[in-house]
């Protein structure tokens, strides 16, 4: 469809949508569960007016809160409502098939998760806190932390972050690629701009259409609180200007990452060779440490092109000499090179439809290539791993399971993602095309290992004021009084 001339309710999104708030340095991510219904609304209307929205740019903290369908449910959500809720979300993230689509087999099994799996606290909510920096965060955390068991919610868990400055445990730069989005400030090429109601509901997706969101029966609004669906059902729109977010904890294996490429590129005689390990590591990432993309500079790293963005791959790289198909960066965001018609509108038409937002953070302390080789350092580091979409199965899990994961992933035979991808019993491959005969590296293990996770819902700022106004139990039939 391409983008149109769309207008966003930005005061009534919350600010995650909008941006990632790089300037707020320091943030935890806080999961809670719900202990009593009746205190959480009161605390949930007490913090709504301080939820972040996406209007303007935060100066000095930042929150957001999202809720999983258990959240909702115990909040006192009536159990029709879920109906038009997303499966995915409902069911969750660890269903046996959803844990097959994600890779999540064998040792990163939701059974071995440290948080959301089914052996693990059940999470109802997680409130996210941004600040400027660690003084900052200490004072909004504490703040929040403060009212948590007066509105009857528990703390399950915190998950500290670190700031890399703009680099991801692994040592590449992180955060490059992110799509443009119609209606927020930031344009770009018509082709390469998505669609808002992609990442949000209750606006035209990339179809055309409304993506399914949660409508109510008007009954359930008798204050008029929440809006009416805009394709004239008469319903009160629960989900507009909502979005679903997914919350992944990663944990990235540095040393093994930076060992299994210096042995693969030992020199006949033994010995190490550290030009030749980057480019190993590049070729399976895509981009050059400082963020050059391989598909414009593929010989060597170029600062001038650290935040490069404004490519495509067809013309440049067919077959992938430069970068290869198989690349993490590639396979995420393959911009004009998948059927139908690589190089055509038709092929950037179906990547626009599996975008994501990502918001994620990293934790724990970087690593130079040195200290990783030297394995000293055996402390936790990876990333907490976020993204809004208006689809989860469209487009967070399409990505993973058939770009990702997938080991015949555009023409190839069996490379999964040498970055993220579960790999076979004995090892992964990863084909590196050439001008001649083409390389090959086997025996790629797992570098990044499944901690916890959940598919969150991210409402709109209205739709927050209404469940903070419902009355009844958990799963009775509720509705929200006054305005």
């Amino acid at each position: 469809m391409g983008a149109v001339a769309v207008k966003l309710e930005l005061g009534d999104i919350q600010g995650l949508f909008a941006r990632g708030y790089g300037d707020l340095k320091a943030a935890a991510f806080l999961l809670l569960g719900i202990e009593d219904a009746v205190a959480a609304r009161r605390w949930l209307s007490e913090i709504a007016g301080a939820v972040t929205s996406a209007e303007a740019r935060p100066a000095g903290h930042a929150l957001n809160v999202a809720f999983t369908s258990s959240g909702l449910a115990r909040i006192g959500l009536p159990a029709d409502a879920f109906e038009m809720f997303s499966n995915e979300f409902v069911t969750g993230m660890t269903t046996p098939h959803r844990s097959r689509i994600l890779g999540d087999l064998d040792g990163n099994a939701p059974e071995r998760w440290e948080w959301g799996g089914p052996s693990g606290p059940q999470i109802d909510l997680a409130l996210l806190l941004y600040a400027l920096d660690d003084a900052g965060l200490q004072r909004l955390e504490e703040e929040q932390t403060g009212r948590l068991t007066a509105g009857g919610l528990v703390l399950r868990l915190r998950l500290g972050t670190s700031d890399l400055d703009d680099f991801e445990p692994f040592g590449f730069r992180d955060g490059i690629s992110q799509p443009f989005v119609e209606g927020l400030s930031k344009t770009g090429p018509a082709e390469r701009t998505v669609r808002a109601g992609e990442f949000v509901l209750g606006y035209p997706n990339e179809y055309g259409l409304y993506t399914d969101r949660p409508l109510l029966d008007a009954n359930d609004d008798p204050a008029s609180m929440l809006p009416r669906d805009p394709q004239g059902s008469g319903c009160a729109d629960l989900g507009r200007n909502g979005s679903y977010l997914v919350f992944r904890q990663l944990q990235q294996d540095v040393p093994d990452f930076w060992r299994y490429v210096d042995g693969a590129t030992r020199g006949p005689d033994g010995t190490s060779d550290p030009h030749a390990r980057v480019r190993l590591a590049a070729k399976m990432v895509g981009r050059w440490p400082g963020g050059a993309p391989l598909a414009l500079t593929p010989d060597a790293d170029d600062p001038a092109l650290a935040d490069a963005n404004d490519f495509a791959y067809h013309e440049l790289d067919p077959r992938g000499a430069r970068c290869p198909v198989g690349s993490h960066v590639r396979r995420s965001h393959p911009r004009d090179s998948l059927d139908p018609r690589p190089g055509t509108g038709d092929s950037w038409e179906i990547n626009r439809r599996h975008r994501i937002l990502r918001r994620g953070r990293e934790y724990g302390t970087s690593l130079t290539i040195d200290e990783a080789l030297a394995g000293g350092d055996t402390s936790e580091r990876g990333l907490n791993f976020i993204c809004l979409n208006a689809n989860i199965q469209r487009q967070f899990e399409f990505i993973s399971h058939t770009w990702l994961n997938n080991p015949k992933f555009d023409r190839l035979y069996d490379d999964a993602d040498p970055v993220t991808a579960p790999s076979a019993p004995f090892g992964g491959t990863f084909t590196i095309p050439t001008d001649g005969v083409r390389e090959r590296v086997t025996n790629v293990p797992r570098f990044v290992s499944v901690k916890g996770g959940a598919y969150f819902f991210l409402p709109g700022l209205v739709a927050l004021r209404y469940l903070a106004g419902m009355t009844g139990e958990p799963g009775n039939s509720s509705s929200p009084v006054g305005s």
